[in-house]
């Protein structure tokens, strides 16, 4: 079989067992192997394809000359994999030094910061940070809802998917939850920055972004309730009450015929079941009964 139609089935995968010893007597047969392979651990992300012979024949020598072919293309390689090694350590380096901390269903806790600012952590809550890199930036990866009392120093930022908060030194919740990005400023100045908007906030501002809705307001705390075990909220979709519920409760909730958009004003306490149900369904109008298996049916009560 001409050599070349040999390599254009090798590549597809259709040598018989004869001609796959045919190809594996030619000299080059190493070398078309080290290509292969090479190029599968070294193409660029994103891209995805196999080899065909019009390009791999691109790269072959048009003489017998696989030895002066090996002669540039192995030292390459070794010049590739150093960069690739490179590359894994500092990223091995940096997951080394980075913190993360995640809170469970109905747990919190409170951590210090390299700078001794203080964060505490709501139920399913995530925060991570660089701890090498903190003296040259202060910045922390939030997923959930956390109340911060930064230190003085320089700018920190809590950085989330629905946008990032700036400050100097003050006391402030963020909270990001499913579609919902709040920030509540107890202390100080914070900057929020959030796709086109931006505000800032001063002592006892607050700003809420749900469902790209945009609004604003007036905190009725001196601190988030939920440090002392209690959610509260003002004028937000009954949905997101019961989603909360979840959260400080190991329940999954079943709405039954209940309108999710009407808006509560109220709030719930952590650690009794039936008094936090009572204390959303009853001014609601609506009734629950809970199951085994920590189920919890909410509907509307029967007049």
């Amino acid at each position: 079989m001409d050599k070349n139609d040999l390599i254009r089935k090798w590549l597809a995968g259709e040598l018989s067992p004869e001609e796959s010893d045919a190809f594996e007597a030619l000299e080059e047969a190493s070398f078309y192997r080290e290509i292969i392979s090479d190029a599968a651990a070294f193409k660029a992300p994103g891209f995805s394809g196999g080899a065909d012979y019009p390009t791999l024949e691109k790269r072959l020598p048009h003489k017998r000359t696989p030895e002066r072919k090996r002669n540039w293309v192995r030292p390459l390689m070794r010049v590739a994999s150093v960069l690739v090694l490179g590359l894994a350590m500092y990223y091995l380096l940096f997951q080394e030094n980075l913190v993360r901390i995640e809170t469970g269903v109905g747990e919190k806790t409170t951590i210090t910061l390299p700078d001794a600012s203080s964060v505490a952590l709501n139920a399913l809550t995530e925060i991570s940070f660089n701890e090498s890199d903190w003296d040259d930036q202060r910045e922390v990866q939030l997923e959930g809802e956390a109340f911060f009392d930064v230190a003085k120093g320089a700018t920190f930022v809590v950085a989330t998917s629905g946008g990032n908060v700036s400050v100097l030194g003050t006391e402030f919740n963020v909270r990001h939850r499913d579609k919902v990005f709040e920030v509540r400023c107890f202390e100080g100045q914070v900057k929020v920055v959030s796709g086109d908007h931006t505000a800032v906030l001063r002592e006892g501002d607050n700003f809420r972004i749900s469902d790209g809705v945009v609004t604003s307001g007036k905190n009725t705390d001196l601190h988030p309730q939920w440090i002392q075990n209690i959610s509260d909220f003002q004028r937000v979709p009954v949905a997101e009450v019961f989603a909360e519920l979840e959260r400080q409760y190991d329940v999954k909730i079943l709405l039954e015929d209940v309108v999710t958009e009407q808006l509560f004003t109220g709030g719930f306490i952590h650690g009794n079941l039936e008094l936090a149900l009572k204390s959303i369904t009853e001014p609601l109008g609506l009734s629950y009964s809970v199951n085994k298996n920590n189920e919890v049916r909410v509907k509307p009560r029967e007049q």
